[in-house]
């Protein structure tokens, strides 16, 4: 997700939401800025989305089944094999065009709507802000696990 400093850059945000039945659900994100400076990446490489991977991995002590969508750096080769490197992670691709299918993009529109309002003079302000609103929602997995039932998944096993 990206979100517009007013011109001033834009702050970048990738995010998953791991849940296992019997537990709480939980939301693991990374932001990166980006000052629009000449050269600097517009959007989160593959080593940035294996980054977060490794942290989910870390922070949840055990293996991931990843169920992803299409995004192109999801699906490039850089990507594919940095995936087969971690023998802890099974990826299930998503059909392409279901943003409804992915919990994590209720995550993004809850986001947006706490900040549509707000007048915000800076981007360091605005990252505060996002930072905020996403640890709020880390302590509330009630929301979180509303953002999965509204994707229409369930945790239970079968």
């Amino acid at each position: 997700m990206r979100v517009s400093g007013g011109g001033s850059g834009t702050v970048m945000i990738a995010g998953l939401i791991a849940f296992k039945p019997g537990r709480m659900p939980r939301l693991i994100y990374r932001i990166r800025l980006r000052r629009g400076r000449k050269g600097e990446r517009k959007s989160f490489s593959e080593a940035d989305y294996a980054a977060l991977l490794d942290a989910a991995h870390q922070q949840l002590g055990g293996p991931i089944v990843l169920v992803w969508d299409n995004l192109n750096t999801h699906t490039s080769a850089r990507m594919r094999e940095l995936i087969e490197r971690r023998s802890w992670l099974t990826v299930i691709r998503m059909p392409t065009y279901a943003p409804e299918l992915n919990p994590v993009e209720g995550v993004w529109s809850h986001l947006k709507r706490s900040l549509a309002n707000l007048a915000k003079k800076s981007l360091n302000e605005l990252l505060r802000l996002i930072k905020t609103r996403l640890k709020r929602m880390q302590y509330r997995p009630e929301l979180i696990a509303g953002f999965i039932a509204k994707a229409g998944l369930d945790a239970k096993p079968p």
